[in-house]
This record gives structure tokens, C-alpha cells and sequence, in this order.
């Protein structure tokens, strides 16, 4: 399995070259990203995709000395799980605290 990862998003494609799961982090300021938006096709469901893709993003923007800040409640509970990527925050406090104001259902993972 091998993600693709730009500066605007992280995807995996199928073998036909379909997008069958993508996490969306555009630039919102210069060395600033936002992790916007996370949607993992249904047919991948429990193999942990959309973990591995935010791994993927948050090495791609920790490699590139990009920032994040997190708006996708997935993304939030992946990087409260992930300690070890906090350098990769902006801000881990602002992102903490949206972390304790977080309920319900992640964003974008079909069930």
C-alpha cells in the first residue's frame, strides 16, 4: 500500500487509479497546512486506513517542516492518540483543547 502525499492532501488509489481514500490538508498560510477532511472508501473499512494516511501525511509535513492545525475530528483524535507527532502541531495546545470539545463520530470514515 502506497500513499501519494502533496502539499494539499494524502490519497491511496486503487489499482485502476481511482481515489479510494484521501485526507485533505490545504495550505492555509505559508508552512501552515489544515487537516480538513479525512474520507476513507467503505470497502477498506477495519485495515486501519485512515490511520496509516495521517501517518503518512504527518511524516510527509514533519520531513518538509510544514505545520498543521486540525479542523477534521479524525485527525484530532489521531494526533490525542499520536503524542509522538505533536511537532508536527502549530499549536498542540489549541489542538488539544479541540480535542476535549470533540464528540460524536469522526468526519468522512463510512461505516
Amino acid at each position: 500500500m502506497e500513499f501519494k502525499t502533496n502539499e494539499a492532501k494524502t490519497w491511496l488509489e486503487d489499482e485502476n487509479g481511482k481515489q479510494i481514500a484521501v485526507l485533505d490538508h490545504p495550505v492555509i498560510r505559508p508552512g501552515v497546512v489544515v487537516f480538513s477532511h479525512t474520507e476513507v472508501d467503505p470497502s477498506l473499512g477495519g485495515q486501519g486506513i485512515a490511520s496509516k494516511m495521517t501517518k503518512a501525511a504527518a511524516d510527509y509535513l514533519r520531513e518538509k517542516g510544514i505545520k498543521a492545525e486540525l479542523s477534521c475530528s479524525y485527525s484530532i483524535r489521531w494526533f490525542v492518540k499520536n503524542t509522538e507527532y505533536a511537532d508536527v502541531l502549530a499549536d498542540p495546545e489549541a489542538e488539544a483543547a479541540r480535542a476535549k470539545a470533540l464528540a460524536g463520530p469522526a468526519c468522512g470514515i463510512k461505516k
